[in-house]
């Protein structure tokens, strides 16, 4: 294949002939690009981000607490404060055989403060206590150690898991912390292991900022007898949580006298909704980033058009001097289209890599214990599509101006001039 060299000098001198002139108006494809490919990144770092915060937490999750009631019911006014205990654990179980995991949590009473002790060094923790049924709703990232078994939950062993932010705030020299004992105001606990999940449907707290406890141990330990503050059901595979809502409140709230209608006093939340809402608003983000994306492009490519449409009135002279000595239509038209497609090209990969290195910043940026968050980078198939498109844009930004220079005739040129 024979290489033109002087096609390509010509383009060069063409397009540099006004330099500010095809600067402008590359500055709009950059641009466009340059959006074009930012926000495709950005959109999947920053999905998951979001995913990372849920990352182990079962999407088939219903979580039930007990609040002020807000109707009355059989005699009990409303306004009145209940709690759940343990016997609806197994009340869930019987009456609600869809069900695969229910795993009863406890926090510390309503406005109790915690300090965690390890040598000379303190923090604030937030406190829970579960079973090992729990690990099976919020998976943990285990990076030390183990996480509860029955056998802490049984014997009441004084044992706990700590989350990451409590983990570094008490252990600042790292390592491995378990056998190490910390004291949690006036108690001591065994460390067997190091949380380091983000389990983003947090409540009383962050799960970095939690130290975990067997259910059993805080119930003694702050007197809470049989109490249960939240529960984590799981259904089985191929069961819609939310067509269990119902069945789910009328077993827990008919025990305690609430209302089953009452979805304030006896509160069931499906995590399902919550997931297809974040699945949805993803979809509606990737839309609105190619619309975008597109459009920014597309206006660039108009701009190239318009341009290379000037371009060709002031070289009326010069294409029809080419056409009186044998320049066919054709070689016109490949002239103009090369001029077009050189132009948006080089503008359009210039934006690629400029969003590739701010991508990369972003990434930079993102790092976590030398371990990579998000990845705010785009494939390498997204590029080289957006280097088509590009390429596409040139030729289409080409066509129009093209047409014009196969329409100059030498007559209507020397009579320009």
């Amino acid at each position: 294949m024979r290489v033109d060299l002087d096609s390509y000098r010509e383009i060069l001198d063409t397009l540099t002939r006004n330099k500010s002139r095809s600067f402008l108006t590359g500055f709009g494809v950059f641009w466009g690009v340059f959006m074009l490919i930012a926000l495709i990144g950005g959109g999947q770092g920053l999905k998951e981000m979001l995913e990372r915060n849920f990352e182990g937490f079962a999407t088939n999750t219903v979580m039930i607490w007990s609040q002020q009631t807000t109707k009355p019911y059989k005699g009990f006014r409303k306004g009145r404060w209940w709690t759940m205990d343990e016997k609806d654990i197994n009340r869930l179980r019987q009456r609600v055989p869809e069900l695969d995991v229910v795993a009863p949590i406890l926090f510390t009473p309503w406005g109790t403060s915690n300090t965690a002790y390890y040598g000379e060094q303190k923090t604030i923790p937030r406190v829970q206590g579960v079973t090992p049924e729990y690990a099976e709703v919020v998976a943990p990232k285990m990076y030390y150690g183990r996480f509860i078994n029955e056998m802490d939950v049984l014997e009441h062993r004084k044992v706990c898991v700590l989350g990451k932010k409590i983990y570094k705030d008490l252990f600042k020299e790292g390592g491995d912390p378990c056998g190490k004992s910390i004291r949690v105001d006036s108690t001591y606990y065994e460390v067997i292991g190091v949380d380091y999940s983000a389990a983003g449907i947090n409540f009383n707290g962050r799960a970095e900022e939690k130290i975990t406890l067997p259910l059993t141990l805080v119930q003694q330990t702050y007197n809470r007898g049989s109490q249960v503050d939240l529960i984590a059901a799981t259904g089985r595979p191929g069961v819609v949580m939310s067509k269990l809502s119902p069945r789910i409140r009328e077993t827990i709230a008919r025990a305690h006298f609430v209302d089953p209608t009452d979805e304030q006093g006896a509160m069931v939340f499906n995590t399902e909704v919550l997931f297809q809402m974040l699945d949805n608003l993803f979809k509606g983000v990737n839309f609105l980033i190619w619309l975008v994306g597109l459009g920014t492009l597309l206006a660039g490519a108009i701009g190239v058009s318009n341009i290379m449409m000037v371009t060709v009135r002031e070289r009326t002279t010069e294409i029809g001097i080419r056409r009186a000595i044998g320049a066919t239509p054709r070689m016109i038209l490949s002239q103009i289209i090369s001029e077009s497609i050189v132009l948006t090209l080089v503008a359009g990969m210039s934006g690629i890599l400029f969003a590739v290195l701010i991508l990369q910043m972003l990434e930079l940026g993102n790092t976590e214990d030398g371990i990579l968050t998000a990845h705010f980078q785009v494939g390498f198939w997204t590029a080289i599509v957006a280097a088509l498109m590009v390429s596409l844009m040139g030729v289409l930004a080409g066509l129009a101006p093209a047409a014009r220079a196969m329409s100059i005739k030498p007559v209507d040129a020397m009579r320009d001039e």
